[in-house]
């Protein structure tokens, strides 16, 4: 009896732990007993792959929009040059790095007394930075380094002249020249560092559709002889 017993015992024991067993062999029909909601179980998979998707497609907009940025800012904003000669000093020094607004090389934009960017005429690889002094139309002549403007003698704070001789016009046109007309859709330009300026005065005048844009600000400016940074030249609006 003891024995029988005891096997009973263990029949029952073993009856209990297979209830607890078959739930989890057999998860849909025993679902009940642990209250899975297997309707909302499954709904939760496809709502984490539209979440991977979503994540993925942020990963490569984000990939995209970094690879495409610099070339459309570049294009169609802002550029960033670095001057390399002095004849736009004292505005410009060498080693300066300036910005240009692209947004405003369109003539309704563009002022007398503006510094722009340019492709060079008589070489298209290259750019050039100089002071907007002839609008279309304007008429323009220099008479021993003296500029006049529609007949008008045009003061000029920002220029230096580092050499006091005067070049007659039969020789050079440096210190006199003109007067000339400014044809449309043109502009006559010059450095501010009058007489170390390849401008206008030697290779004409610069068509609208070459202007990049205006000089806007300087964002960083090293002295290369010195070997040191201009800090109080960072951040400077270009007048």
């Amino acid at each position: 009896m003891e024995l029988t017993g005891s096997i009973s015992g263990l029949n029952r024991k073993c009856l209990r732990l297979s209830k607890l067993i078959r739930p989890a062999a057999h998860p849909r029909r025993y679902a009940h007993h642990y209250k899975l909601n297997l309707v909302r179980y499954m709904p939760m998979k496809k709502r984490s792959k539209r979440k991977w998707i979503l994540i993925f497609s942020i990963v490569v907009a984000a990939c995209v929009l970094t690879i495409l940025s610099p070339f459309f800012i570049r294009t169609y904003i802002i550029q960033a040059y670095k001057i390399p000669a002095g004849s736009m000093k004292p505005t410009l020094l060498i080693g300066d790095h300036i910005l240009v607004d692209k947004l405003t090389k369109n003539l309704d934009k563009i002022e007398r007394g503006d510094i722009v960017v340019f492709v060079y005429p008589p070489d298209p690889r290259k750019d050039f930075v100089k002071r907007v002094i002839g609008l279309p139309n304007d008429l323009i002549e220099i008479r021993d380094k003296a500029l006049y403007v529609n007949d008008n003698l045009f003061q000029e704070d920002y220029v230096i002249h580092i050499d006091t001789n005067i070049i007659p016009a039969r020789i050079r046109p440096r210190d006199n020249l003109g007067p000339l007309r400014v044809p449309p859709n043109s502009l006559f330009v010059l450095g501010d560092n009058r007489d170390a300026s390849f401008d206008s005065r030697f290779w004409g005048f610069v068509n609208l559709s070459a202007i990049k844009g205006k000089v806007s600000k300087i964002y960083w400016s090293w002295d290369k002889e010195n070997f040191q940074v201009r800090w109080d030249r960072i951040g400077q609006t270009v007048h």
